[in-house]
């Protein structure tokens, strides 16, 4: 039975739900998806969600509350709704959600097997180009200590060109094959590449045999260069054979999930077990929201290799999922991998030992993190909610906007804006703004005026806190603007750096936060986001105006041939290096006007100086 304080639209979304399989999105009265989850039969999971509310823990609770909408896609089957759920989970970051990372993305190694000659390098996104990626790497040292470790065994090309008339100076130090200048074959490349996958993959017993091999036909057909870099190379890939420690004692592939939970929150470790050795690890911290153990492991997993570039035929778990869940898991994870994928819980044996193993090196994290002194006792969503108590506000700080001012005496004044969602940056709201109304002379309040009036004259997307960087001069600007626009019940506070004192409207008297305060850090971290990132902005503004007032100095050099000159070169040092026929090669350039903006950067500096005034 439906309870009766349920809005009508709800009542109304839960009479038409279908018995089929599906996904469904739990939306907020402002058409926010604030909840996606998936299932077998989508009338009885989503009115669950309103049946008992007594019984349901306090995050579900409060998701519940704020449910104005539900909508369902009904899939073919639930291993669809699964790769559905992930999918939608990745675009949406719902609140309510557990959430495998934060605002930051993690690393992958990528191959680019799509290219004739391919390359390895480090990249935050993962795109279906035909490449190869590897990981996601949540420790970014180690990932950086084997592309520095691959490079040294396979001399991989780096450059991102392939038209080179000569070889660069990596050629000449045994660092390149340069194929840019045809001095290697497709095939002699390909098979070098070839092995530098074995290794990311884990098979260097496999790829010891095939060197062997390679470098004995290599002698026999009287190659003996060749045969003595695929010794170097058998010789490397030993030594990191015997640095990597047998552990299963069969030569099989799994990895082994780890989980600890303390004050901070939570750790979740994986080891990487390839033909029997122990390869390597990555950790995880997710915030505690009071979900159940089984719930996280199960949200992590399927989070986790739904990304993931490689599936092994074993994951341990210290938890298993439900068993239909688990079922469904499985088939997805074999249908990604094209084989057969278990989720096992480890009872006796070296599996079970490398699972506690796992657990306390999560553990241990979890303590180092605390001792170091990397987290605050409080999470973000705990520190925002002291904030809001210290502040006297009604509301929960879902959205906090934060305002900075930045200029060299008045001049490329600009104005940074960023978002903290529940007590976290949210980098895709940020916004940057180039001040037209007080360009040339320096005036903070007039800037911050018309930033506030830009960003909210149109009533979208209102926070719960605006934060001003500034005392009560900036504060009384921006209300000026803020309550003229009609937004009487938007909180607005001013931050003054100097003694952290906080400024509310129509309040003498400032607020002073405990140093040890989350609230306070929380509002120190999102007045120094606004700071470096309106300082980053106004530096790049600064460094295109300080070229192109160089150039107007320069015959022959207009405003269109300054755009493209900026187009080619980036920054002035870059064009300072260039030849005069690489200045004439830019388009809209000739040889003339190439020659004096090449004497003109090799003017001694008394010349350059009197041109100038």
């Amino acid at each position: 039975m439906i309870a009766e304080e349920f809005s009508e639209n709800i009542r109304e979304a839960l009479a038409v739900l279908p018995e089929k399989p599906g996904v469904y999105l739990m939306h907020d009265k402002d058409g926010k998806v604030i909840y996606v989850g998936k299932a077998v039969v989508l009338k009885n999971r989503v009115r669950s969600y309103f049946r008992n509310l007594a019984s349901h823990t306090p995050k579900v609770r409060a998701m519940v509350a704020k449910i104005a909408d539900i909508e369902t896609i009904v899939t073919s089957s639930e291993v669809e709704a699964l790769i559905l759920e992930c999918n939608l989970i990745k675009k949406y970051r719902p609140r309510y959600n557990i959430m495998l990372k934060d605002d930051k993305s993690y690393p992958y190694l990528k191959v680019t097997l799509n290219e004739d000659f391919p390359r390895l390098y480090v990249t935050r996104r993962k795109l279906r180009d035909g490449a190869k990626y590897y990981g996601p790497y949540a420790d970014a040292g180690a990932m950086h200590a084997t592309v520095k470790l691959l490079r040294s065994m396979f001399p991989l090309r780096t450059c991102r060109t392939m038209n080179a008339e000569r070889p660069c100076l990596n050629y000449h130090i045994k660092r390149c094959l340069a194929p840019c200048a045809g001095l290697v074959s497709r095939e002699e490349y390909g098979n070098m590449i070839k092995s530098v996958c074995m290794v990311l993959d884990g098979r260097t017993a496999e790829l010891e045999r095939d060197l062997k091999k390679r470098m004995q036909e290599a002698a026999d057909n009287y190659a003996f260069e060749e045969a003595a870099r695929l010794r170097d190379q058998l010789q490397a890939v030993m030594r990191l054979n015997e640095q990597q420690k047998a552990v299963t004692g069969q030569d099989s592939d799994m990895d082994i999930i780890g989980f600890a939970k303390d004050m901070t929150g939570i750790c979740i470790q994986i080891f990487f077990v390839r033909k029997g050795k122990l390869l390597g690890r990555d950790n995880f911290f997710l915030p505690d929201e009071g979900e159940p153990q089984q719930e996280v492991i199960t949200a992590f997993v399927k989070q986790y290799y739904n990304e993931a570039s490689y599936i092994p035929r074993e994951i341990a778990l210290p938890l298993l999922p439900e068993a239909e869940e688990q079922a469904v898991i499985e088939q997805w994870l074999a249908e990604k991998a094209q084989r057969k994928a278990e989720l096992v819980r480890p009872q006796r044996g070296v599996k079970k030992d490398l699972l506690q193993l796992a657990n306390d090196n999560a553990a241990k994290l979890l303590e180092e993190r605390l001792r170091k002194g990397q987290l605050s006792l409080k999470n973000d969503v705990q520190a925002a909610e002291e904030l809001q108590q210290a502040l006297g506000l009604p509301h929960a700080l879902e959205r906090m906007d934060c305002f900075d001012i930045s200029h060299t005496q008045g001049s490329e004044t600009v104005a940074s804006m960023v978002v903290f969602r529940n007590g976290s940056i949210s980098k895709k709201d940020y916004r940057r703004y180039k001040i037209v109304s007080a360009e040339g002379k320096p005036d903070d309040f007039k800037s911050m005026q018309e930033v506030v009036y830009r960003r909210y004259k149109d009533y979208e997307n209102l926070p719960s806190l605006v934060v001003i960087d500034g005392g009560k001069g900036q504060l009384s600007s921006a209300l000026e603007v803020i309550r003229g626009l009609g937004l009487h019940d938007l909180p607005v506070i001013g931050l003054a750096k100097r003694e952290e004192e906080i400024f509310q409207e129509g309040k003498s008297e400032s607020i002073l936060l405990d140093r040890d305060s989350a609230a306070l850090h929380l509002i120190q971290r999102i007045r120094d986001e606004a700071h470096r990132f309106a300082i980053t902005y106004h530096r790049k503004l600064r460094g295109k105006r300080n070229l192109v007032s160089v150039l107007d100095h320069v015959e022959g050099i207009g405003s269109k041939r300054r755009q493209e000159l900026w187009k080619a070169f980036k920054t002035l040092d870059e064009m300072k290096a260039a030849s005069v026929e690489e200045l004439a090669a830019v388009e809209g350039m000739n040889y003339a006007a190439a020659q004096k903006l090449y004497d003109f950067f090799r003017l001694e500096l008394p010349e350059k100086k009197a041109l100038l005034k």
